[in-house]
């Protein structure tokens, strides 16, 4: 490979990282207004959404409906979703790729309650006429706790099925967010010795 080569394709690897940051980060911002459309527009057509421990949407119509089944932002509200630390992975024939986020959550309802949370992100995403987008969203919850009581009063359970809206299929990874301990697996290897990351090393 040429030297020119070599540069094209470092530059269309920087495109494709910085694309799917945008991609991310706008879904991030549609969440937190509500904005549901916007929001399900950043999914491929058969694209696939886990949250915590309601289950799996799947297809972006059933995406649409399901973020559509959450909660309005109105008065009262606080819904922030920050979406941080990317690690994004391209696959060499530069159509698909994966990616680790971490998502710092604050929630909010007047008089009622206030959360902070945390979510790892492990996503693909794949380029799909031509457009980066995201192939699966699966936000695994490390943990909900009360702004008022803090992480010692222990967690706030995950959130579960919601009743007016039920999963395609059950959720694909049983875990615990906190008080328990779980550490959604790495998609890629150490960057340093090229290790895989196993479970038993972290169990």
């Amino acid at each position: 490979m040429s030297e020119i080569e070599e540069l094209r394709a470092e530059l269309a690897l920087l495109k494709a990282e910085r694309d799917i940051q945008r991609l991310q980060v706008a879904y991030g911002y549609y969440v937190d207004k509500a904005q549901w459309d916007e929001a399900a527009d950043l999914f491929a057509r058969d694209a696939t959404l886990e949250i915590a421990a309601r289950g799996q949407f799947r297809g972006q119509d059933r995406i649409r409906a399901y973020l559509h089944a959450l909660p309005p932002l109105e008065h009262g509200t606080v819904f922030n979703h920050m979406q941080l630390q990317p690690l994004i992975t391209v696959a060499s024939d530069g159509q698909s790729a994966k990616g680790r986020w971490r998502a710092i959550m604050e929630v909010g309802f007047l008089g009622r309650e206030e959360l902070c949370g945390e979510a790892t992100y492990e996503n693909a995403y794949v380029k799909e006429d031509g457009v980066w987008k995201i192939a699966r969203l699966h936000a695994f919850v490390t943990y909900f706790v009360r702004w008022n009581e803090g992480w010692s009063a222990g967690g706030v359970p995950m959130g579960t099925a919601l009743p007016q809206m039920m999963p395609d299929a059950p959720q694909t990874v049983a875990y615990g967010s906190y008080p328990d301990v779980y550490i959604p697996p790495y998609h890629y290897p150490n960057p340093v010795t090229g290790k895989a990351w196993r479970k038993e090393r972290d169990a």
